[in-house]
């Protein structure tokens, strides 16, 4: 029998005690394992890797396969102390599933519990993935080979809850979804001296000061104000002690924007600023970029057309287009590799993603797990 909406409750809960971090997530593996392994096998495949342990496959054998569709749910969690006042609470002391991947784990389990017991036409594919938060875990399936063979997907799909939707409402949009972003770490050396003498060093302080100002120009001067990019830098450190002048700075920050294109560009505009500072500062900088999988998501322009019609003309369907985000998503790796589509599932959690108080309603998820289901019957029959 199929998981009921208070089973999937219940497994969420399960899943919401036991967060682990990107590439730690052994505990979650087994218990994914050991509920899958209850479902009918008539047709269904489990498989596990060597090369990235905690990553899951599970594939369900379609009855007059034409294509084989794939189906993303990240499993890790993030480095934050949960403030909710639960008996389900996190367990594991500074460390919360703030970004609901126990539900997105929970629909996925929702939907491998259907087909196992209702043989799908296609052939379906189901992706648990680590490190969604950090490490790049998609990015690193795709370059072990993982999807290759009969674990290679034709097409696409993942969700993502949000926080700031109506419960269940399925929020969706044609294009970019989710921005790209890329870490930026700038070292700056210049050479430290006594407060006051400062005409025999070359103040690390002043640089910096200069080098975030004029990137700050490169959003507001350098970009079609029509397009989006963020700069942001978080984090600056440098000296000692106040009567100092500092000889070395380190910054780091993030980049993003809804295209690769516009990643790229902000690049290599950091790059001009960082050099003509060398110049006119006789000092040398560092600038190192690391965006790993977390490339903006591009939605497959069909496909998505495909999706957004059926969840539009399903009266049992709430759905709403929605704008562009800035937050960041690894799953736009593999929509570089396959097309496919990503989509919201609302929450109206009254904590925000990341947040130590983020609460889904778990109304939500019975809501994903039906509303996927029919898209799937529905595209398997074009």
């Amino acid at each position: 029998m199929s998981l009921t909406g208070e089973d999937l409750i219940n497994i969420r809960r399960d899943l919401h005690k036991i967060p682990e971090l990107a590439l730690k997530e052994v505990q979650t593996h087994e218990y994914l394992k050991n509920k899958i392994s209850e479902f009918p096998q008539d047709f269904l495949e489990i498989k596990e890797f060597s090369e990235l342990p905690t990553a899951l496959f599970v594939r369900i054998i379609g009855s007059a396969p034409k294509r084989t569709i794939g189906y993303r749910a990240d499993m890790d969690a993030l480095p934050v102390m949960e403030t909710n006042d639960l008996y389900y609470r996190s367990v594991n002391p500074g460390i919360m599933h703030a970004c609901g991947h126990d539900l997105h784990m929970t629909v996925a389990l929702g939907l491998i519990s259907y087909f196992a017991e209702n043989q799908p036409s296609d052939n379906l594919l189901f992706f648990f993935q680590p490190a969604e938060e950090a490490e790049s875990g998609g990015k690193q399936a795709y370059d072990l080979g993982l999807f290759s063979g009969k674990y290679r997907p034709d097409e696409f799909y993942g969700l993502h809850d949000n926080a700031d939707l109506t419960t269940g409402i399925i929020g969706c949009r044609n294009g970019t979804l989710f921005a790209g972003t890329t870490e930026v770490n700038v070292t700056i050396h210049g050479m430290s001296g006594h407060a006051a003498y400062p005409h025999k060093a070359n103040d690390a302080v002043v640089i910096a000061a200069n080098f975030i100002e004029q990137v700050q120009t490169i959003i507001s001067r350098s970009i079609d104000p029509v397009k989006c990019g963020v700069i942001t830098f978080g984090k600056l450190e440098a000296g000692t002690i106040r009567n100092i002048i500092a000889g070395k700075a380190r910054i780091e920050g993030t980049i993003r924007g809804l295209n690769q294109e516009m990643i790229l560009y902000i690049r290599q505009r950091i790059m001009d600023v960082a050099k003509g500072l060398e110049s006119s500062f006789n000092c040398q900088i560092e600038v190192e970029f690391n965006q790993g999988g977390y490339y903006p998501v591009e939605n497959d322009p069909a496909l998505t057309k495909n999706f957004i019609d059926y969840m539009q003309n399903n009266e049992n369907v709430k759905f709403q287009e929605t704008a562009p985000a800035m937050t960041g998503e690894d799953f736009g790796y593999l929509l570089s590799k396959f097309p496919g589509t990503m989509f919201w599932l609302g929450v109206a959690s009254p904590g925000a993603l990341h947040s130590t108080d983020f609460l889904p309603h778990e109304e939500a998820i019975i809501d994903g797990v039906e509303a996927f289901k029919g898209f799937l019957k529905y595209r398997m029959n074009m």
